[in-house]
């Protein structure tokens, strides 16, 4: 029979160091001698520790500038847009033909041959202003407001 990694000394200074609020890898290395950070979580959690912990105080996250681009301005009425506004900047771009940069909204049914992408400049993640407006959408849009919105296609 081998010796238990965990002796009375041990378990003590464990309980002391969890209930100061050191993490199980500050604890696995204050012990050493083959306690892993696995071990130490283990072991708190057969002693029924991890209820009793007082709560750390979350770390305040540091605010980084804002870098990314203005995004395109969202339509505040749901017209339809005009023909105009349909047409391709760029043309119709296939899916092995569009390219970084262009509208990924697929025009059509995809099992027909006629099927295609946008291919406008891109306003908003993968797609143009007009279809960013439709596809990024706050939640607390209604569901009729979203089908008004994908009549728009």
């Amino acid at each position: 029979m081998t010796a238990s990694t965990w002796t009375d000394d041990r378990i003590d200074r464990l309980k002391r160091l969890w209930l100061e609020g050191q993490t199980a890898d500050q604890i696995a290395r204050d012990l050493a001698g083959g306690v892993s950070r696995s071990a130490v979580l283990g072991k708190v959690y057969r002693m029924g520790l991890s209820a009793g912990r007082p709560a750390r105080p979350a770390a305040t996250p540091v605010r980084q500038p804002e870098t990314r681009a203005t995004p395109a301005r969202q339509p505040s009425t749901l017209s339809r847009p005009s023909p105009k506004d349909l047409a391709p900047e760029r043309g119709l771009a296939s899916v092995l033909s569009v390219r970084r940069g262009q509208c990924r909204w697929p025009i059509g049914d995809p099992r027909r041959d006629d099927f295609s992408l946008c291919g406008r400049v891109v306003a908003r993640g993968a797609f143009c202003g007009m279809h960013a407006a439709v596809a990024y959408r706050p939640q607390s849009d209604t569901a009729r407001k979203l089908k008004g919105l994908a009549c728009l296609s």
